[in-house]
């Protein structure tokens, strides 16, 4: 199975909406990467390959969030970025994978994608608030491995 083919384009549309919805909370930057499988040992590392790749990096505040997952080997990773990491606890993105994960365990891939990234936006919202200048810096769209 190609990562592609993993959702459905109506379900692909209702992440990349939740991304929409998420970021009007937030000035942070949120992307979801899909894999069909992880290609490093930990999905944080792939998180981190995948972030450099689509240059997540070079957002003006450094705050951008990527949500990997890998579907065949049931793995996925929250990271930020530097900007992110420097004001937030370090369990900050607990409550969001600990969501994600109770919908995975049902086999409820799209409402644990997109409740999570809604969450993720709101809990952004405290440190990066949406200002009315804010510029989409970063596509809202899914990528894929």
């Amino acid at each position: 199975m190609n990562s592609k083919d993993f959702f459905t384009t109506e379900q692909k549309q209702q992440i990349v909406d939740a991304i929409g919805e998420a970021e009007l909370n937030t000035s942070g930057e949120i992307r979801v990467h899909i894999d069909t499988k992880c290609k490093t040992k930990n999905p944080i590392d792939r998180a981190v390959q995948i972030f450099n790749k689509l240059e997540m990096h070079k957002t003006d505040l450094q705050n951008g969030v990527l949500i990997y997952l890998s579907v065949l080997d049931r793995k996925f990773a929250i990271i930020g970025d530097e900007g992110i990491d420097k004001k937030v606890p370090d369990d900050f993105w607990n409550n969001t994978k600990n969501l994600m994960i109770d919908h995975f365990k049902k086999g409820e891939m799209v409402i644990g994608l997109t409740e999570g990234i809604k969450l993720a936006g709101l809990q952004l919202k405290e440190f990066f608030p949406y200002q009315a200048d804010d510029v989409d810096e970063l596509p809202d769209k899914i990528s894929f491995g």
